[in-house]
């Protein structure tokens, strides 16, 4: 592989533990939303900015759960090595305003360059042929072989 991709990446979990799965318009493979960072951008703060472009979710830096450097083969572009920083996020920790009911899998469409989202247990979607290579090689391994409490992060 000769071109590298960087990228932010989320695992974003609705209130059943489902985890949303992103596919970028005139592309096959589903995956997490996030993105390429821009110059000078923090991983974090790049999957929060991707969060709300993609998604319209605010977060607070504090919501996400750093989950590390992983590393593959890119989806959608032949050739490419990923690396994606990984983050955890609960859907119920999005900002809303004052006064609003929680977000919840039902409120969240798909906006910017994404063209679909589905929202599925880890374990069902390792029955999908149509995931990228970090989901089904690493993250989807590690949601499914890991105790709740180190999946979401909490202590």
């Amino acid at each position: 592989m000769s071109t590298l991709l960087t990228v932010a990446a989320a695992v974003l979990y609705d209130t059943n533990e489902r985890i949303l799965l992103v596919r970028k318009r005139g592309t096959s493979k589903y995956m997490q939303p996030g993105g390429k960072l821009e110059q000078g951008e923090s991983p974090a703060r790049a999957a929060i900015r991707e969060l709300h472009e993609e998604l319209g979710l605010l977060f607070e830096a504090d919501a996400l759960v750093d989950r590390g450097l992983w590393k593959g083969a890119a989806a959608n572009e032949p050739g490419t090595a990923l690396h994606a920083y990984v983050f955890d996020v609960a859907l119920a920790d999005a900002v809303r305003p004052a006064g609003s009911p929680p977000h919840d899998a039902g409120s969240v469409a798909v906006r910017a360059e994404l063209e679909d989202a589905v929202w599925i247990a880890p374990s069902r979607a390792l029955e999908r042929d149509d995931l990228a290579p970090l989901l089904t090689e690493s993250i989807l391994p590690r949601l499914i072989g890991a105790p709740e409490h180190l999946r979401r992060g909490a202590d």
